[in-house]
């Protein structure tokens, strides 16, 4: 830990030695970056601090105290009290109940407000002068309240090659640790990418960073104003978060196909987005290469004058390990039970047409989240979630955002108070 430690905080000084701010764009390719070609230099050194101030309901969590159930989080949604873009819930405390490890991350602060520093991220970029390589690696610290949360954490979030052998072709090999391809909502994985706080209900699912190999081939159709992508995957652990699945070694020796088929036409006011993904492949939270994991999903984006409306909707199914539950080995989460679940989120944003040199940029949001889900053998659990929200941006380096989380547990689980107020200011540099 010290060493990882020490690294950071070594990428980081150097970091703050340069001048020049690079703004992070959006790329179909899964990177969350843009690599700026035409500069001169081939080693650039980027990042955000995150800063978030919260308040959780209730006791931080979303167990009822009169719960009895074993597992205790195979009756509950324990991400639902989401209070950071990482998905880190306020508590996940129970109250000595035991627990399958279907559980999230915690800052681990209950319902008392509190500051946080949720992410302290810093990126290295390097591109060698007339050579069609590029490399990147993400570090991140998170400090955390070890006595009723997670530990604090240092963590090599992305690190990866990517080869573009093509010229005249958008055609990308990658090789490493990576965001996933499944869906969209992996694009705003990053604080200073998301438009609000927290990310959906479903985003367990279908935003985690996979290790392995991926291709990106996008081909323009300028007759039409359109553009057509193709993003595949061959991982260890496939598109859950690394909460829930290990990433850094493949238990079952096989790996996991994920893809999405994008197409996209970009007209003068008007932009629209689809695309249609798949998963299928062993699941890598036990270790028989037989047990199953499936998914399909769906993804629209439309941007026009200011208004922006976006959603996906996921369906998942898990298949038990031999034996109905095999113990795993992995010390925990011992039981690999069958799982499904369906779900999806849209979004509904405005940017005011309001910008000064301090002031660029005001958006309002309205995001609805649905899931239902169900352990083989227990009762399905359906809860949703309404979200409001606004982003403020002064001077392309500062976001200011504040956001409500409603939740509701509508069937198989019990009402329980775990709303959530949150707010984030990310520093980009």
């Amino acid at each position: 830990m010290k060493r990882l430690l020490a690294i950071f905080l070594l990428i980081s000084s150097a970091a703050f030695a340069e001048e020049e701010v690079v703004d992070v764009v959006e790329d179909e390719g899964g990177d969350g970056f843009t690599a700026d070609e035409a500069k001169e230099e081939s080693l650039r050194i980027t990042g955000y601090i995150d800063v978030g101030l919260v308040k959780a309901t209730g006791n931080g969590t979303s167990f009822s105290a009169d719960d009895t159930r074993s597992p205790l989080d195979y009756g509950a949604d324990a991400f639902a009290p989401a209070v950071n873009s990482r998905g880190e819930v306020a508590s996940t405390d129970t109250g000595g109940r035991f627990t399958n490890a279907f559980l999230p991350r915690s800052v681990g602060i209950g319902s008392a407000p509190s500051f946080l520093i949720n992410t302290a991220s810093a990126d290295v970029r390097f591109q060698p002068r007339g050579l069609p390589i590029f490399l990147f690696a993400r570090m991140q610290l998170m400090p955390r309240l070890s006595s009723t949360g997670d530990s604090t954490r240092v963590e090599l979030q992305q690190a990866f090659g990517r080869v573009s052998p093509l010229k005249n072709h958008e055609l990308a090999l990658f090789l490493g640790r990576f965001d996933s391809v499944f869906g969209i909502e992996y694009l705003e994985n990053e604080a200073n990418l998301r438009p609000g706080v927290t990310p959906s209900l479903i985003a367990r699912y279908t935003t985690g960073h996979g290790l392995g190999a991926k291709v990106f081939y996008r081909f323009q159709l300028p007759a039409i104003w359109s553009a057509v992508s193709f993003n595949f995957a061959a991982t260890n652990n496939g598109t859950r978060i690394e909460a829930l699945v290990p990433v850094d070694a493949s238990l079952t020796g096989n790996f996991v196909g994920s893809g999405r088929i994008g197409y996209e036409l970009n007209l003068q006011h008007l932009q629209v987005k689809l695309g249609a993904s798949g998963l299928l492949g062993p699941r890598n939270d036990q270790r028989s290469p037989t047990a199953a994991q499936m998914a399909l999903a769906g993804d629209l984006r439309i941007s026009a004058y200011g208004f922006s409306l976006a959603g996906e909707v996921l369906r998942l199914i898990d298949e038990h390990a031999p034996a109905g539950g095999k113990v795993t080995g992995l010390g925990v989460g011992e039981l690999a039970s069958g799982f499904r679940v369906w779900g999806g989120w849209g979004r509904l944003s405005y940017t005011l047409p309001w910008k000064t040199e301090v002031l660029t940029g005001i958006t309002l949001l309205g995001r609805y989240d649905r899931r239902a889900a169900q352990f083989e053998g227990f009762t399905e659990v359906q809860t949703d979630r309404f979200t409001a929200g606004a982003r403020i941006d002064l001077w392309d380096v500062l976001a200011i955002k504040l956001e409500a989380l409603f939740n509701r547990e509508l069937s198989g689980a019990p009402n329980v108070e775990n709303d959530v107020f949150t707010s984030s200011a990310v520093f980009t540099w």
